[in-house]
Parts: structure tokens; sequence; C-alpha cells
């Protein structure tokens, strides 16, 4: 079992129940999935740029990432619908939380001046999106190896029906948000 797995369930669960009441178990926010992706236009010009982003978002996650195709044209950037254009990935259950915590606990510590992740990422609906701007900071990418620095989005889907609840259950995991000042 991964370890912040085990910590939800023991940990996190009856804080959530204290804090906001819940009178059922199955009332508690739960994490759903974790989606990372890679939107890279410059795959329009040069395909093999798809090809190592996909084992590279393979290497991030443990897990095959999925080519993504244009949904419609768009003739300001040479796009026709269906040209493949992205890369993803959707990790759940077990896989979602061994991510989590490399995220939490190894990757977003790497970043260079890291004060924490905006606390306004919310959708409205309890889920939140993550921007990362260098791949590199993941230790599984070989920075010697790599051709172009890509950034990546994270987006985590909880069962939360409000930002508050996922926020609290985000941040009793571990996930450093910034703290006061205007700039918040």
């Amino acid at each position: 079992m991964p370890r912040m797995k085990d910590f939800y369930q023991k940990t996190v669960t009856p804080k959530l129940i204290r804090e906001f009441g819940y009178k059922n178990p199955n009332q508690v926010p739960k994490l759903v999935k974790v989606t990372l992706n890679m939107g890279l236009g410059e795959a329009i010009q040069n395909a093999k740029i798809l090809d190592a982003a996909a084992a590279e978002l393979a290497a991030i996650s443990g897990q095959k990432a999925v080519i993504t195709k244009a949904r419609r044209s768009i003739a300001a950037f040479k796009l026709r619908e269906g040209m493949p254009i992205g890369v993803t990935v959707t990790l759940r259950r077990d896989k979602m939380f061994f991510f989590l915590d490399k995220l939490i606990n190894i990757v977003l510590p790497r970043v260079r001046d890291f004060r924490g992740v905006s606390p306004k990422a919310f959708d409205g609906r309890g889920n939140y999106t993550l921007g990362i701007k260098e791949h590199i900071i993941f230790p599984e990418i070989d920075y010697d190896k790599i051709d172009k620095i890509k950034g990546l989005n994270i987006s985590i889907v909880t069962s939360a029906r409000t930002d508050e609840e996922a926020r609290f259950l985000l941040s009793e995991l571990g996930m450093p948000f910034r703290k006061g000042g205007p700039a918040n």
C-alpha cells in the first residue's frame, strides 16, 4: 500500500470528519485521479518531439502516455483537426498516490526559489491544477539526454464539493500552499 494512501486513511480522514462534521464516511472527500498533460505546439513542424515527450511523461508517471490530437483546425497556427498535438497520462488508485507522494516530497522542493504553490488554482468544484514550467525537476529525467525543456500541467481531481474542502484535503496530505502576503 502506498505510504500516502495509508496516511490518508488513518490520519487525514478523521481530521476531515472532525473539521467538516461528516455523518457518513463516504462523504469524506477523496482523491479521484491525477492527470498529467504536455501540450506541444511545436509538434506541428516536428512530430518526433511527441515520441520524446511521451517517453519522458511515461518515465515521470510510471504509466504509458497517450498522444492527444487536435479537436479542430486553426488556420493561424497551421493546425488541422486530428493532428497530434500533445501527450497525456491519467493516474488512478495506487499509481496516483505514489505520484503525489513523489510530487509533494521530492519534486516541488527541487524547484528553485520555491515558496509554495498558489492556493488560488482551484476550479470552484474542488479540483486543483498546477503548472510546472520545467519538466527536468523530476528525478527520472536525465538532463543530458533531453533536447528541449517542456512544460507540464498537473490536474488533481477530488470528490470534494467545495474548494475549501479540497484545499484542506490537499494541505493535510502535505501540499505546500503559499502563505499570506498581497500576491498570495
